[in-house]
């Protein structure tokens, strides 16, 4: 992420398409809050030596049917909170091998592929900024099964949604609903950030203006864009 500050207060008013008025801000947190995915999977895929090509063919066909709309998969069920995260953990490794051709160890895959994740203090500034100015915030995050640092989000968030604590996942629009109910705003008075282009796209079929996030610098200039002012 590049290290890009907001330093300007933001008021609560941000005006865009019908003059309709922005008042929250809701955001993932793997890969938005945190370091890339990309960069903390690499770490792990070195530090245990695992075979990187067969990784990305696993992973691949396992992210393609969660959003394909094809069904459960490990994906599907470790989000919602219907598969445990052990079990996940089981599953993947015995689809992995290291590249001497050996076995993954299973327990504590999660969080070891998820051990890189470094806060991006640019995001945290921005979510504090526009809450200071009176927007309303939440975290709206798929979770893995993973650790959050939760000491992080007080004084960030009005709400936290966690898949797998709501029995529900991005891209379904009933948890963005759900996020935007304990907000007590319309979806159209909400903006949405994501890394994951699926889920962008499903909270704008909801009416909420949707951000893809790429890097802080970027996504603090689209909020600038649409009509954030010192």
């Amino acid at each position: 992420m590049a290290p890009t500050e907001w330093n300007s207060v933001i008021p609560l008013e941000i005006a865009y398409d019908q003059c309709v008025t922005v008042k929250a801000v809701i955001t993932d947190w793997g890969g938005v809050l945190t370091s890339p995915l990309a960069e903390a999977v690499g770490a792990w895929l070195a530090a245990d030596r695992i075979d990187a090509d067969r990784y990305r063919t696993v992973m691949r066909a396992w992210v393609d049917q969660a959003y394909d709309g094809g069904g459960p998969n490990p994906i599907h069920g470790l989000e919602d909170g219907t598969l445990d995260p052990a079990e996940f953990e089981r599953l993947l490794a015995a689809e992995l091998l290291t590249v001497d051709g050996g076995p993954v160890l299973a327990a504590g895959l999660i969080s070891r592929m998820f051990g890189a994740f470094a806060p991006v203090e640019p995001m945290y500034a921005a979510l504090r900024t526009v809450r200071s100015g009176g927007a309303r915030t939440a975290l709206l995050s798929n979770s893995w099964g993973n650790d959050y640092p939760r000491d992080l989000f007080d004084g960030h968030f009005d709400a936290v949604v966690i898949s797998a604590e709501v029995g529900m996942r991005k891209p379904d629009e009933r948890i963005f609903r759900h996020a935007v109910a304990l907000l007590g705003l319309a979806p159209a008075e909400c903006v949405f950030i994501d890394d994951i282009e699926h889920n962008v796209r499903a909270a704008e079929d909801l009416g909420l203006h949707a951000i893809l996030h790429t890097a802080s610098d970027t996504t603090i200039a689209e909020l600038r864009g649409l009509g954030l002012h010192p």
